[in-house]
């Protein structure tokens, strides 16, 4: 660090000599200006930190003395043309060039003074203070009178400072207490965050496995589906094979319930048998003490006895009655629907198995009619035609060929008593 410069050990006070105004057009310089006029210039127009540079730049060092010592030092080189007044000289017409050029449009003195009152009431008085001061047409009563209002605008940016400084204070303490509330904020915020980033995480790990399910189950059931595809098309009946199994359950379950009902049957037949044997007794005992008449064969009741009797066609509703009525006069009862849902090659078999057939013609296919037809007039079989698929109109059918079965001797005794 250099040594202390030699600074003059001039006040703000000092005055020289003033210079003489200038009445031409030519600007003065800042030498030119009265002495009571650097100190505002100075402390206004230039700022402190400029000043302190320029004044190391004239001594050629660095200044090691105070702010204050740097501006009285400065303002008394002003009233004489040294080093740094030349430097402060050119360092104000850089500045303000755009000011000085703002006011060299002034060609009065009021003109001049309006200028400088316009740029007061803006607050704009650093360049305005330098183009006016250096301006050919101003006067010493405009100089005294724009010193007076540089003085009273520095008090009142000394108050407004002031007043700015105590707002800035309380700023300062609402900005600490907003900056905590902040912090408290922002730490909740960032709890939350860090939750809800938990939170998503989860979810979409939840969302991966999930998607990894579907995958999965899309993939399976595409091997299933290509493995139903070939075992469909190794077995091309299968589907077939499928209707088959489900009516042969359907069939299975018809025949429990028939089983049912004919073991319901046999028991009610047993138990039948039992009272007409009683009954039997009692008529042997009645006609063994009474002389015994002469009975026409033709008032025997009609029996069967154990004849195989084919009902071909009719309404599955009413095959329970039909059975019932033939089974009531001692035959057995087998049943073909024509051709509607048995197999109609069946039909041949049924039709030779069978000792008397009833063909119900109102609910046959036209096939099964001429196929009975046919059989019962080449073998001789026995055949009654039935249009009504009513009980009431199969006994009547049985009823026509009761003559040809009364004939039979040993059939009159088994039908008594029924």
């Amino acid at each position: 660090m250099l040594a202390k410069p030699p600074v003059p050990e001039l006040k703000c006070c000092d005055h020289h000599a003033p210079p003489p105004l200038f009445t031409g057009s030519r600007r003065r310089r800042l030498w030119d200006l009265e002495s009571h006029a650097h100190c505002p210039l100075v402390g206004v127009s230039i700022p402190l930190d400029v000043l302190r540079k320029l004044v190391n730049k004239a001594v050629g060092g660095n200044a090691l003395v105070s702010d204050y010592e740097v501006h009285a030092g400065a303002v008394s080189e002003c009233g004489r043309r040294t080093r740094l007044s030349e430097l402060m000289q050119a360092d104000l017409e850089t500045r303000y060039a755009r000011e000085v050029l703002a006011f060299k449009a002034a060609k009065t003195t009021m003109e001049l003074a309006e200028l400088w009152v316009k740029h007061l009431k803006c607050g704009e008085v650093s360049g305005a203070f330098w183009a006016a001061l250096t301006h050919p047409r101003c006067d010493m009563a405009l100089q005294e009178g724009m010193c007076r209002d540089l003085h009273m605008f520095q008090h009142q940016a000394g108050a407004g400072v002031r007043l700015e400084i105590a707002k800035f204070n309380a700023l300062a303490d609402e900005n600490a207490v907003l900056a905590r509330e902040l912090a408290k904020v922002q730490e909740r915020s960032t709890r939350l965050i860090a939750n809800k980033a938990a939170e998503c995480e989860r979810l979409q790990a939840e969302v991966v496995r999930a998607r990894a399910d579907v995958i999965g189950k899309d993939s399976q059931i595409a091997y299933l589906t290509q493995d139903l595809a070939t075992l469909q098309a190794a077995a091309p009946s299968l589907e077939e094979n499928r209707r088959l199994q489900k009516r042969v359950l359907q069939q299975a379950h018809r025949q429990a319930e028939l089983e049912a009902q004919v073991a319901d049957l046999r028991r009610k037949l047993a138990a039948a048998e039992r009272v007409n044997q009683q009954a039997d007794q009692a008529a042997a005992q009645a006609e063994r003490a009474l002389p015994k008449p002469q009975a026409e064969p033709s008032d025997a009741p009609l029996h069967l006895q154990e004849k195989v009797v084919l009902c071909v066609g009719g309404r599955s509703g009413n095959i329970a009655n039909y059975r019932d009525v033939v089974e009531r006069v001692g035959g057995r009862f087998t049943h073909h629907d024509g051709g509607l849902e048995d197999n109609s090659s069946a039909l041949d078999a049924n039709l030779a198995a069978a000792d008397l057939v009833i063909c119900q013609t109102g609910c046959i296919s036209h096939n099964a009619y001429w196929r009975v037809k046919d059989f019962c007039k080449r073998t001789g079989k026995q055949c009654v035609f039935v249009e009504n698929p009513s009980a009431s109109s199969l006994e009547r059918g049985l009823a026509q060929i009761a003559m040809p079965i009364r004939a039979v001797p040993h059939a009159v005794p088994a039908a008594e008593g029924r």
